[in-house]
């Protein structure tokens, strides 16, 4: 079965051709990091023009290098939550037309559930269930897998997610966005003992997190040097960022997949990049003795290769959308349009 699949949630327009769920004949990405990045973090309103002018170019642009033509897609799948609104409708409203126009099923994609669904095209022996754990700009969750499309969420951030918390934490350094790279390769050269940050903890919710204590304490640690007139150690304070975040995810992680009985443990979204959380996994999962599954940095961020992988499996579900599909800012991993 060949999916033509659309992603453009963020910043990101991304257009894939993929068959059966496993394998990539085709993956066109379009970032804007730079185009908001003179802005510091997103402009919806850009995003959205920019998905407008680039998608239907990327779309003819995969399926040509995938080798077919438009009479052989089986199916089109689309993101169509969460995300930035206006950049959700541009791509759900191509797919609908583009549905409609070869006369093919549309299958709506949580984006979530995509970048889960990235490992199943990295690792064709992955099966569920398992646990996840899915951190993005958007989104920190940990969400037990028990199978292709049943899912819950038994953690979540109360409020910031990683992701996000990065690139603010970068702002306050002076680095740029998107902060992911960048504060990575400022922590590599401190030491992430050179100040004592925050790890918050949620009464009666174990799996929960919380990181805007975290952030504060970055922004505090910033206006208090230049208060005194001191240098700031920023890369110390960035090393010692990393490690605060790495510390929030990875054990709660493990406990979660020791307390449901997992020995597979998945990794997916944007911040699964880096790499002071990839490292402080394996060394995890080696100690007790489960399977690590991280996607291949290509498949980290925002791509529609994921949505297509997801998609198939939807299809196989029975998820089916018509022309009425709308597009959501917030919505659950577990509550999905059938």
């Amino acid at each position: 079965m060949l999916i033509l699949s659309i992603e453009s949630s963020c910043d990101e327009t991304a257009v894939a051709v993929v068959r059966d769920g496993r394998q990539v004949l085709a993956d066109e990405v379009l970032s804007q990091a730079d185009m908001h990045a003179i802005y510091g973090g997103v402009v919806p309103e850009i995003a959205s023009r920019s998905h407008v002018t680039a998608i239907s170019r990327l779309a003819t642009s995969a399926i040509e290098k995938a080798g077919i033509t438009k009479k052989d897609i089986d199916a089109i799948a689309v993101t169509y939550a969460p995300g930035l609104i206006g950049a959700l409708l541009v791509g759900v409203n191509f797919a609908k037309g583009a549905a409609m126009s070869l006369g093919v099923p549309l299958i709506p994609v949580h984006h979530v559930r995509g970048h889960i669904a990235a490992n199943y095209l990295a690792f064709p022996e992955l099966e569920p269930p398992f646990l996840c754990l899915a951190i993005s700009g958007g989104n920190t969750i940990i969400v037990d897998v028990r199978g292709y499309t049943d899912m819950s969420i038994i953690g979540a951030t109360h409020d910031d997610a990683a992701g996000e918390c990065f690139d603010k934490a970068a702002r306050v350094l002076g680095l740029p966005y998107p902060g992911g790279k960048p504060m990575q390769e400022l922590a590599e050269k401190g030491s992430d003992t050179a100040f004592k940050l925050p790890n918050a903890h949620i009464e009666g919710h174990p799996y929960d997190m919380s990181f805007s204590g975290l952030k504060t304490a970055v922004v505090n640690a910033a206006h208090n040097a230049e208060q005194k007139g001191e240098e700031l150690d920023k890369a110390g304070l960035a090393a010692s960022f990393q490690k605060a975040v790495s510390d929030a995810l990875v054990p709660r992680t493990m406990a979660a997949a020791e307390e449901l009985g997992y020995d597979k443990i998945v990794v997916a979204g944007g911040v699964a990049a880096n790499k002071r959380i990839r490292a402080d996994f394996e060394e995890a999962c080696k100690k007790a003795g489960k399977k690590l599954f991280v996607p291949p940095l290509k498949l980290c961020g925002d791509n529609g290769a994921m949505i297509g992988a997801q998609g198939y499996y939807e299809y196989l579900a029975g998820a089916r959308a018509g022309s009425d599909l709308n597009a959501y800012a917030t919505m659950d991993i577990d509550n999905i349009e059938k």
